[in-house]
């Protein structure tokens, strides 16, 4: 499955900003999917994931409360919604795609993955 995250920009901290990934290729609906971000100097880390369905969700301590993932199978699009954005959530943010597994946290277990869309929040 082919995936192109957009959406991002730079925005005032306590801001908001909409990520989309729309995929293309393969049937989304078999993919769970997950949002990871790199951040300037530092490793990927995993943000969120959300399984098939959209029916489970699950997020990173430094983000639950503010960020939230969902899907709409019918557009082949996942999404991920951050409200009071931090500068400390300044990063590259990648969508993924993970055949076979129901949502996990580990980059290892996505199978593809998007281009990413550069966050920048100012404080």
């Amino acid at each position: 499955v082919q995936l192109q995250a957009s959406g991002g920009g730079l925005v005032q901290a306590r801001g908001s900003l909409r990520l989309s990934c729309p995929a293309s290729g393969r049937t989304f609906s078999n993919y769970a999917m997950g949002w990871f971000r790199q951040a300037p100097g530092k490793e990927r880390e995993f943000v969120s994931t959300i399984n098939r369905s959209g029916g489970n969700t699950f997020y990173s301590d430094s983000v639950k409360d503010r960020f939230t993932i969902s899907r709409d199978n019918a557009k082949n699009t996942v999404y991920l919604q951050m409200n009071s954005l931090k500068p400390e959530d300044t990063a590259v943010y990648y969508c993924a795609a993970c055949r076979y597994c129901v949502g996990s946290s580990l980059s290892k277990d996505y199978d593809s993955w998007g281009q990413g869309t550069e966050v920048t929040v100012t404080s």
